[in-house]
């Protein structure tokens, strides 16, 4: 690690956690050569994720994306943050272990959709509205009716 005020390229580790729940190890150095003491991140590097959208468009992966949609369909319902950020690391954790190097929105969102269904009804039924754009109130009726049945057979 080269020292950001001389740039010599010796340095010991003085200190070292984690950081970041985890994910990141934070190491407190000293240079050898100029005696002045730094501090550096360490983290697993990522291969990026393409998310293939129905237009045919790709772009990266962005959990903070996901994240956003849920929270906007858990508005005004008594679903906790808490259980929000799980339910978005749920999902990142998934789309990382699935090896690929793309997937498609329709598979996230089916993991939203999934993940939601458990959390929150109301907000499985906002975010379904949005995902599945709902032509008509039958439509809408329909995927209640689904929702009620599968209620029905617990």
């Amino acid at each position: 690690m080269r020292c950001l005020y001389c740039n010599c390229t010796e340095s010991k580790v003085i200190d070292s956690r984690s950081a970041d729940d985890d994910r990141t190890i934070r190491r407190r150095r000293e240079c050898m050569g100029c005696g002045r003491r730094f501090t550096t991140y360490e983290t697993i590097e990522v291969s990026p994720i393409l998310v293939v959208k129905s237009d045919g468009n790709r772009q990266a992966f962005d959990i903070g994306k996901v994240k956003r949609g849920i929270i906007k369909a858990c508005e005004k319902r008594p679903v906790p943050l808490e259980k929000i950020d799980l339910l978005a690391e749920d999902i990142s954790k998934r789309v990382y272990n699935s090896m690929e190097q793309e997937i498609s929105s329709k598979e996230i969102g089916e993991m939203v959709m999934e993940g939601l269904k458990e959390l929150d009804e109301v907000s499985y039924v906002r975010y379904a509205s949005v995902y599945r754009s709902f032509k008509d109130i039958s439509s809408f009726m329909s995927e209640l009716q689904k929702m009620m049945e599968k209620k029905g057979e617990k």
